[in-house]
């Protein structure tokens, strides 16, 4: 399995698709459609999540089933952040990430010592006793979760409004995807690569496989905190709920969805999934069934991924 790059008429369209999300808020306000400012930030916002776990799944090629414990981590640090005093996201959001990222570097240096299904289990273990941690710690809330006292300021700017949250997430997502962008084409990138192909052959020629893998494990781990604060903002909400093992369930989906290795994979799975899901639920709260035949038709017609539809394989 190789990382995929976009195919180059995906470059105008890209821009242009980002131009019409810059117009998207007062678009939606004009329309008396405001609602859906919220809605769309959501869907930035899991893009994001999406696409760190498609970092260390279809870059790094480690299936972990513990990602939503670094989204829960990032979701809980800046709410603490807040609470404490710090409300600039230009520190707390670096915050969450290392956070997350610090989190993301004790299981990745125990769980990487492991392969395939055991390595699967004990990312899922670490996930799981980290939820149960923050449902029983109740100076954090128990399972009512940690309410934050107010949404964020960035670099002195309010992030009250729906719309400023909404550019909030859309910054963040563009400049992750630029860093994933570079990243796969940097040194690091190919090396990682590499290793995921044909990890005995990379060890055999002298390349430390463990350090490479476990930093871009956390990597992905700091991008989930990232997302993970930026979703607690709009809620106003830290829930242990963000680190059930579903909410990696549901991450994985998105991934699948979009495409496993490609550089837009988690962007377009996660657009996909909470359309659907937002469509679906208006005509009936049996929703999970069109998701299934979407999975089903995935699997049989398009067993890469909707944007293998239209990426283009590195080579």
């Amino acid at each position: 399995m190789a990382f995929y790059r976009a195919a180059p008429w995906q470059k105008p369209v890209t821009i242009t698709l980002l131009l019409a999300l810059l117009a998207l808020p007062p678009g939606l306000t004009a329309l008396g459609q405001a609602f859906y400012i919220g809605f769309a930030t959501r869907v930035l916002i899991f893009a994001l999540a999406a696409s760190s776990l498609n970092l260390v799944l279809g870059f790094g090629g480690m299936f972990s089933l513990g990602h939503a414990a670094f989204f829960g981590a990032g979701a809980y640090a800046v709410a603490l952040c807040l609470s404490g005093g710090i409300s600039d996201g230009l520190v707390a959001l670096p915050l969450a990430m290392l956070a997350a990222g610090l989190f993301a570097l004790v299981v990745g240096a125990i769980s990487l010592r492991t392969r395939g299904v055991y390595f699967i289990m004990i990312t899922l273990a670490f996930a799981q006793m980290a939820y149960y941690l923050f449902v029983s710690a109740r100076a954090w809330g128990g399972d009512d979760g940690l309410p934050l006292t107010g949404r964020m300021t960035l670099g002195g700017l309010s992030l009250a409004s729906d719309g400023a949250l909404f550019y909030a997430a859309l910054g963040c997502l563009v400049l992750t995807m630029i860093f994933l962008g570079r990243l796969a084409d940097s040194r690091f990138g190919r090396v990682v690569q590499a290793i995921r192909e044909n990890e005995t052959r990379m060890e055999a020629l002298g390349y430390p496989v463990f350090r490479y893998r476990l930093l871009c494990f956390v990597l992905g781990g700091a991008l989930a905190g990232l997302a993970g604060a930026l979703l607690a903002n709009q809620t106003g909400l830290a829930s242990p709920n963000l680190l059930q093992w579903m909410q990696s369930g549901t991450l994985l989906v998105m991934v699948i969805i979009g495409g496993v290795g490609y550089l837009y994979g988690g962007v377009v799975g996660a657009v996909v999934l909470l359309v659907l899901e937002e469509v679906l639920s208006g005509f009936t709260l049996h929703w999970h069934i069109g998701l299934g035949l979407l999975l089903l038709g995935i699997v049989l017609f398009a067993p890469r991924g909707v944007a293998a539809l239209f990426g283009k394989s590195r080579g």
